[in-house]
């Protein structure tokens, strides 16, 4: 403490869970500066996991089918969550087997790009299914 006086620096505890605690002379402004600069960069390299979402009915043409299909495959790939939700409509609520049948379609052909995060649920009058990117 006596050197740290002497010098015009901080006695600062680097290591307080070791025995003995490691601790350095330095200059605490800037030794908090330098942490609060490396927390930043590593909040802006860190990559989120954002939640997109396609919307399907279930009496969906074939050709309407593939572009949603080409789509969510898209959205996989840059490393995006998918959220498949497929939405009935006054009595089309009665065919819920049908809506699982085109969910577990979609999650076969994207099999190459994705896995089940969430298996096709029943939540209302929407049946939802999420998807994840494999990890490459």
């Amino acid at each position: 403490m006596r050197i740290a006086e002497e010098t015009n620096f901080d006695l600062v505890e680097v290591s307080p869970s070791t025995d003995p605690p490691v601790c350095k002379l330095m200059d605490y402004g800037k030794f908090k500066y330098e942490q609060a600069k490396k927390e930043k960069d590593a909040k802006i390299k860190r990559k989120t996991l954002d939640v997109k979402e396609v919307k399907l009915r279930p009496k969906i043409d074939e050709n309407d089918f593939l572009v949603k299909k080409n789509t969510a495959e898209r959205i996989l790939k840059s490393g995006n969550k998918v959220k498949v939700t497929l939405m009935f409509r006054g009595r089309e609520v009665v065919y819920t087997e049908l809506g699982k049948k085109l969910m577990n379609r979609l999650a076969e052909e994207l099999d190459s790009c994705s896995s089940v995060e969430r298996v096709p649920k029943l939540e209302g009058r929407n049946m939802i299914m999420i998807l994840t990117p494999k990890s490459a």
